[in-house]
């Protein structure tokens, strides 16, 4: 269920960086930001098991990272 909603979370992000890049900022930080705090949490627990916790968290914010760069740099290489 986690891995829908980051996909359609990315794809909104995508979309939004397209259409209006400057108003694209402020959604992808507040997306990363909790993201950020699950990794976090999950990284507290001991060893092996906090780095397997923390792993999706991290992923899931590069995700959305990427994909907010990518509507604003395809929007970037628009010919008009």
């Amino acid at each position: 269920m986690m891995v829908v909603g980051i996909v359609a979370v990315c794809a909104v992000l995508l979309v939004l960086a397209f259409l209006v890049p400057r108003l694209s900022h402020h959604p992808q930080r507040g997306t990363q930001r909790t993201l950020g705090v699950g990794s976090r949490a999950g990284g507290k627990a001991p060893g092996v098991l906090g780095r397997a916790l923390s792993k999706p968290f991290r992923s899931s914010s590069k995700a959305v990272g990427r994909s907010g760069s990518a509507g604003r740099r395809a929007r970037g290489r628009m010919p008009f």
